[in-house]
């Protein structure tokens, strides 16, 4: 197993290329390297699915079972509607954060900005089904409800979580490379396969936190509109 240094040391991901004013750094490329692989892997074996299923295929279907029974469970009434956005990030999160054990790449979620862009895609997501499910004015109306003064800090509270989402998983995947990198210069390679389990586990959890909080944002916002309506029509 072969971890990288962050960059030489530095903290801020290596500048690749230029295209013009464009900078496309390491985490950009290795981003997008696995979401064209993952894209690829799955239009192969959508080409290959059989009423008796190989074993790639069995895999395949418990995962999907697992990260199904995971929705149903937080938001029993809208499975079909996360599914596909759950499913996705989980996935995807699952080979970036294991990306660092391939010899010359890095995980993209240990370079802030990464962490940060799919934090914005969950917050926006948040509202997106929110929106699709109740339409525009109705959703904003529980910004509002049961008193307007409680606005700012609804605003708030949006805020402040898709920081700490960010934050969080960046935090975790960049201290487990850390401190990977630095177990292995004091104890050499004496302990790789310890280390390379600590790895997998903790990317493995990492991923399964982010991808489970998104999914109770995501099903919080349904849910509480649900509620809200159940409220007033009993009153």
């Amino acid at each position: 197993m072969r971890l990288n240094p962050v960059n030489g040391g530095e903290l801020s991901p290596a500048v690749v290329f230029h295209i013009g004013p464009l900078q496309l750094t390491a985490t950009a490329l290795t981003t997008l390297g696995i979401v064209a692989a993952l894209g690829l892997f799955v239009w192969l074996l959508s080409k290959r699915l059989r009423d008796q299923p190989g074993a790639l295929q069995t895999a395949a279907e418990a995962v999907y079972v697992a990260m199904e029974d995971a929705v149903r469970a937080v938001a029993p009434d809208h499975v079909k509607l996360l599914m596909p956005f759950v499913g996705t990030l989980w996935i995807f999160l699952v080979v970036a954060n294991l990306t660092g054990l391939i010899p010359g790449l890095h995980s993209p979620t240990r370079d802030l900005s990464a962490t940060a862009a799919l934090a914005i895609l969950v917050f926006f997501s948040v509202h997106w089904f929110g929106i699709r499910d109740k339409g525009l004015r109705r959703y904003l109306r529980h910004y509002v409800t049961p008193n307007p003064i409680l606005l700012p800090f609804h605003v708030l509270s949006e805020i402040t979580r898709t920081v700490a989402l960010a934050v969080r998983l960046f935090g975790n995947m960049m201290s487990l490379e850390m401190a990977a990198l630095l177990v292995l210069l004091v104890a050499g390679f004496l302990a790789p396969i310890p280390i390379l389990m600590l790895h997998i586990i903790e990317a493995l959890v990492q991923a399964y936190i982010f991808g489970m909080l998104a999914l109770i944002y995501v099903a919080g916002g349904l849910q509480l509109q649900q509620l809200k309506q159940a409220s007033q029509g009993q009153d």
